[in-house]
């Protein structure tokens, strides 16, 4: 059997020359994958800071010694990063719930204003947290 359909990709999972990734796609992906950062990463240092509140002095100044560092500022700006993403797309989704803004066109544009405005909501609350 050496038809035409034999040739042909069984699923689009197949990215380069049969499948072109799309905002739409990429977006969802990014949404999941912050989602899981967010639960594995994220909750566990704040469950750790209120921990050393919890301990008293000693411990959150370790505490506060270790998020100071290098490897901890960057756990915390991406997970501030990812915070902000998955925040926006979040409401997003509540709009779209509401029927709103379901025509493609509207969706690519809610997606390009999304990430602008976490670009944009990122960089303030890091600026005014330093």
């Amino acid at each position: 059997m050496n038809t035409e359909t034999d040739r042909r990709p069984i699923s689009p999972y197949l990215i380069g020359p049969y499948y072109k990734p799309q905002l739409t796609s990429m977006l969802s992906i990014i949404n999941r994958l912050t989602g899981v950062f967010l639960t594995a990463v994220s909750t566990p240092l704040i469950l750790w800071w209120v921990v050393a509140l919890a301990l008293g002095p000693e411990a959150y100044a370790t505490m506060l010694a270790r998020l100071s560092s290098l490897p901890g500022k960057g756990a915390m700006l991406i997970s501030l990063l990812f915070l902000c993403y998955h925040f926006l797309n979040g409401i997003r989704h509540l709009v779209w719930d509401t029927g709103h803004f379901l025509e493609l066109e509207n969706v690519y544009r809610t997606g390009w204003i999304m990430v602008a405005a976490t670009l944009v909501l990122f960089a303030f609350t890091w600026w005014a947290a330093s």
